[in-house]
């Protein structure tokens, strides 16, 4: 049994990632800024009131967990909103750093947060997206959020090297095109399907792939 730290854990991919591991008996750490009763159901440990863009609330959540007590931490916490160009006015601009601060930042607070608390060997997983690959770009907009995840994209490969000698291994993930609430409920796949496939490849994560930037059912993406 693994001690799994989740945040953005109280629906959509969050809840279906604790779900299913709650199901294969591991300990299930869900955290959040407010509970849901799906996660309340699942999760061994609950902890709410947690804003992953919020270097203050970060500690907090350290705090109250002792220095290696956790096997894997998935940084999962997300923001979803679409701009387009030739509507970039103040709103767009203040929406496109909300997602920045969650999407690219919240994950880097997150790690430089939960440090301690990993075992060795131990994994952090980000879950990113596609959209925030320059290479696998062939539709344009979708700015604030494709750039933040161009950038959660660099921050984990920053953090895989200076982890390495922590035994620490980083894995980015794409979920694939999910129905949730944030995709409106469009997408390919169910929840449950991408969390399985998520934890297939963090099962998969060691030295040797840390820094991958990997689709959950196995595809290695471009950059």
């Amino acid at each position: 049994m693994s001690r799994i730290l989740v945040t953005g854990a109280n629906r959509g991919i969050g809840l279906a990632l604790c779900e299913a591991l709650a199901a294969r008996g591991d300990e299930v750490i869900g955290v959040c800024r407010h509970a849901s009763p799906g996660l309340t159901a699942c999760a061994a440990r609950l902890i709410e009131g947690i804003d992953v863009a919020d270097p203050e609330a970060l500690l907090r959540l350290a705090d109250t967990l002792e220095d290696g007590s956790l096997d894997v931490v998935i940084a999962n916490a997300g923001r979803l909103s679409s701009q387009r160009l030739g509507a970039i006015d103040a709103a767009a601009i203040e929406e496109m750093i909300a997602q920045y601060r969650i999407n690219a930042i919240g994950p880097l607070l997150t790690a430089q947060a939960l440090r301690p608390k990993l075992r060795r060997p131990g994994r952090i997983a980000i879950i990113t997206s596609r959209m925030g690959s320059i290479a696998d770009n062939d539709s344009g907009g979708s700015y604030g959020y494709r750039m933040s995840k161009a950038a959660v994209n660099m921050a984990g490969v920053s953090l895989a090297h200076d982890l390495a000698g922590d035994d620490i291994s980083v894995g980015l993930i794409h979920p694939g095109f999910v129905r949730t609430e944030m995709t409106g409920g469009q997408g390919l796949i169910e929840a449950s399907e991408a969390a399985a496939g998520i934890l297939a490849r963090i099962d998969e994560l060691n030295a040797k792939r840390t820094g991958s930037f990997r689709h959950s059912n196995g595809e290695s993406l471009p950059w």
